[in-house]
């Protein structure tokens, strides 16, 4: 029996233990390289940029559309022109044309009629100014009279008790004479008649100088209340404004049909203007997916055409993409989140690879864009992730782009 040297023991044995140790090896290294490939994720992303769908607010027609497919666009460009106002509404534009024609006409009316009513409200206030002359003529004219009157009673009052005393005093003559029958009694008689119809015509004057004396006591009077009446002439300018609050009255009715035609006259062209620099696209492509189409095929409205409130009309979306989207699964969930570091590889010639940070991370599951399905006829889910491209990385709304995490 052959004996085995206590010797060479230790070196016999680290030749059996080394094939075991690089087989242990090869497992540990099999088992990192697995739990590496575990803890990163591969997907597949697609470049995305704003689109805008350009609509209506409300029902009208296109008058105009003055861009085409694919044409680019600047930020405010007209896109579009609108004419909102419908048929019913052009009938009541008529009649407001009507109703403005008809206040401009009132109001040219009432200004025709300033001039020739400022004249008539000045001649009738000449007027009764002649006819207050004229009234208080005839009251001087009443007093003077009575003043004439009254001086020439009195005179031949005066005149009369001057005869008066002649007669009496030849009455008591003839008296002396008939006693001494001088005379006949006829004489005294005739002087006695005459004696007293003087005396009679004297009380008459003496009654209407007393009448003409009252009399001129009240044509005073009368003139003294005629001149402290003050005269009182309608006011031109009071006059005046009225016609001229009824031109105020239709100068307001006329500035608010303005503003009503001036209202339909704004829902006649309403242009529909560019959000910001990009390229027009298909109306059917979706929001967040760049759909192209044969050439004509439905892609943009034309003028002429009547659209509802909200029916797209075009579609603009950026010149180049600003992000990217992909969609992450159940089982990698865990694997990202906000700043998570990732490289971008572009396989698209010039191939290019960049470094970034995950931007945004979706708060529920959502149906994939087909592109990025496995199977076409599968639809599938995912969390949406988003990813700013990075500066320099040339990429086109649509393109599928590798994600990966470092």
């Amino acid at each position: 029996m052959k004996r085995i040297s206590l010797r060479n023991y230790p070196f016999r044995l680290r030749l059996h233990l080394l094939p075991i140790l690089v087989w242990l090896g090869a497992v540990a290294c099999v088992i990192g390289l697995f739990t590496r490939r575990v803890q990163r994720f591969e997907v597949i992303g697609m470049a995305m940029g704003q689109i805008r769908q350009i609509s209506a607010t409300c029902t009208g027609r296109l008058t105009d559309v003055r861009v085409n497919l694919f044409e680019q666009v600047k930020a405010g460009q007209t896109l579009a022109v609108i004419d909102t106002i419908l048929e019913n509404e052009r009938v009541v534009e008529a009649e407001l044309k009507t109703q403005l024609d008809a206040a401009i006409a009132e109001i040219e009316h009432l200004t025709a009629q300033l001039v020739p009513t400022q004249e008539v409200l000045l001649a009738d206030e000449a007027d009764r100014e002649i006819n207050r002359t004229t009234e208080m003529r005839r009251f001087l004219v009443d007093a003077d009279q009575a003043r004439l009157q009254i001086l020439e009673l009195r005179v031949q009052i005066a005149s009369d008790h001057v005869l008066l005393a002649d007669l009496a005093a030849e009455v008591k003559i003839t008296e002396e004479l008939l006693k001494e029958e001088a005379v006949a009694p006829y004489e005294l008689q005739k002087a006695k008649v005459q004696h007293d119809s003087l005396a009679k015509k004297v009380e008459e004057n003496q009654r209407m100088l007393e009448q003409a004396e009252q009399d001129l006591e009240m044509a005073k009077q009368r003139l003294e209340e005629f001149s402290q009446r003050k005269l009182t002439h309608p006011s031109v300018d009071s006059a005046l404004e009225v016609i001229r609050k009824e031109i105020g009255v239709q100068e307001k009715l006329a500035k608010g049909l303005l503003k009503q035609l001036e209202a339909l006259d704004l829902c006649r062209s309403i242009e529909l203007k560019a959000p910001f620099n990009g390229v027009v696209i298909p109306i059917q492509g979706q929001a967040n997916q760049t759909i192209l189409r044969r050439p004509g095929e439905d892609v943009i409205r034309r003028a002429g055409e009547v659209v509802r409130a909200g029916d797209t009309i075009l579609a603009v979306a950026e010149l180049k993409p600003s992000e990217i989207v992909a969609y992450v699964s159940e089982s990698q969930f865990g694997l990202v989140q906000e700043k998570t570091a990732v490289e971008i590889v572009k396989n698209r010639p010039p191939e290019q690879k960049a470094r970034c940070e995950v931007t945004y991370v979706g708060p529920t599951m959502e149906l994939m864009p087909e592109q990025l399905w496995s199977n076409p006829t599968v639809p599938q889910w995912g969390r949406p992730i988003v990813i700013e491209i990075p500066e320099g990385m040339e990429l086109v709304a649509g393109e599928l782009v590798g994600i990966r995490t470092l």
